[in-house]
C-alpha cells in the first residue's frame, strides 16, 4: 500500500524558524497511527490543538509509533531530498491493531508534526497480520527544490 506525504502547514514555519531540524544526530523521528483525521493545522503529537488521537497501545502496537532513521540529506542541482529509512513494520499478535487509517510522521524529540499518510481506508491488523510503511529511499519523504 503506498501513500503520499501529506505536509502540516507548521512543518513548514518550523524550517523556516530553525526550531526543526530533521537531522539523525539531534531528532528522533517516528511514525504512529491513528483512525482520526488529521488537518493540516494539527502542531505537536499529543499538545493542545496539536494532534489526531493515536490508536491505543497493545499487541504489537507501542504507544508513540516507530522510530525511523534519518539516512541522509541529499542535494543535487539545488534539489534538497530527505531520506528517512522505513520503521520496522508492525505485527499483530495476541490481538488485533487498530483500526486505524493514517500514518503521522513526526519528530519525537521536539513533538513537532512532520506530515501524514492517508491510506483511503480503515486498516485493522488481525492476529499474523503485520503492517508495513515504506519510504522512498530515492526520492526522499519529501523535497525542497
Amino acid at each position: 500500500m503506498t501513500a503520499t506525504l501529506q505536509k502540516f502547514n507548521v512543518f513548514v514555519q518550523n524550517l523556516g524558524r530553525k526550531t526543526e531540524g530533521l537531522n539523525s544526530s539531534q531528532d528522533t523521528i517516528a511514525i504512529f497511527l491513528t483512525d482520526a483525521a488529521p488537518v493540516a493545522t494539527n502542531t505537536v503529537y499529543g499538545g493542545v490543538g496539536g494532534t489526531p488521537a493515536e490508536i491505543a497501545a497493545g499487541h504489537g502496537y507501542t504507544a508513540g509509533g516507530n522510530t525511523c532513521t534519518v539516512t541522509s540529506w541529499n542535494q543535487t542541482s539545488g534539489t534538497l531530498k530527505w531520506i528517512v529509512a522505513s520503521p520496522t513494520a508492525w505485527a499483530a499478535s495476541g490481538g488485533t491493531i487498530g483500526p486505524f487509517r493514517y500514518a503521522v510522521l513526526y519528530d519525537s524529540t521536539t513533538t513537532n508534526l512532520i506530515g501524514y499518510y492517508d491510506y483511503t481506508a480503515e486498516i485493522t491488523l488481525q492476529i499474523g497480520d503485520t503492517f508495513t510503511i515504506t519510504l522512498d529511499g530515492t526520492n526522499g519523504v519529501l523535497q525542497i527544490a
